[in-house]
């Protein structure tokens, strides 16, 4: 009798499991791989020499031709993620980037709260802004940063079903809210070494202070370059 108990137990067991599963894995009606971590959530590199300044753009087109001005004057290349509405009102500005030799990234097409979206709401927010992109430029789009931050297990797993990179930062410039370029360009260095990705917006103060962050960055020995790069791709 206590060997029929513990089988019985032991077939439930086995069936919440397989029920569990089934739910996570299909959840929104589609199949859905959960991750299982951050294996696709780039927060640095291990470069030895770079460092990665990352614009994210959905407005200032005006402060994005200045940015690149700049980044030429010192030889410094330069990740920009690009907001999929902000492109297609200025297509020209993302081809200069890509022109330049930058590199064009995601940055989602409508600024949503990527945390609160459905796997497949992810996937349609994201892959429009890579198609857009990648029509414009004719670069392949490799890498994903999430507005604000902002991601769940959902929207990882929706980039690695388009093939995208999640990249965060590990220095934040906070420009989008304090307009001090000194203070912008301390946050920046203070403490900088080789591959951290650094956080920025094109703000007039962001412009302010860019001198200042890539002649430290010169002056450490260290290489401004883009996330891909840095990642060693």
């Amino acid at each position: 009798m206590k060997n029929k108990v513990v089988v019985i137990v032991t077939n439930l067991l086995i069936c919440a499991i397989i029920v569990v599963t089934a739910v996570v894995g299909f959840a929104g009606g589609s199949a859905v791989t959960v991750s299982d971590g951050d294996n696709n959530v780039f927060y640095r590199s291990e470069s030895n020499d770079g460092v990665s300044l990352m614009f994210n753009v959905y407005q200032g087109a005006d402060e994005v031709e200045r940015i690149l001005d700049i980044l030429d004057e010192y030889g410094a290349k330069a990740t920009f993620f690009i907001g999929g509405c902000w492109a297609d009102d200025n297509v020209d500005c993302v081809r200069e980037i890509s022109s330049r030799g930058h590199e064009l990234a995601s940055h989602g097409y409508f600024h949503r709260d990527h945390s609160a979206l459905s796997y497949e709401e992810n996937v349609a927010e994201i892959s429009p802004s890579v198609r857009l992109l990648e029509m414009i430029s004719g670069q392949k789009i490799a890498l994903f940063a999430p507005p604000s931050g902002a991601f769940c297990d959902y929207t990882v797993s929706a980039c690695l079903e388009l093939g995208l990179k999640v990249i965060m930062w590990s220095r934040d410039t906070i420009d989008w809210r304090d307009s001090d370029a000194a203070l912008i360009a301390s946050r920046a260095t203070k403490g900088l070494a080789a591959g951290d990705f650094v956080l920025m917006h094109p703000t007039s103060s962001t412009v302010q202070a860019l001198p200042v962050i890539l002649n430290y960055i010169r002056n450490c020995g260290l290489a401004a370059c883009t996330v891909s790069y840095s990642l060693g791709e």
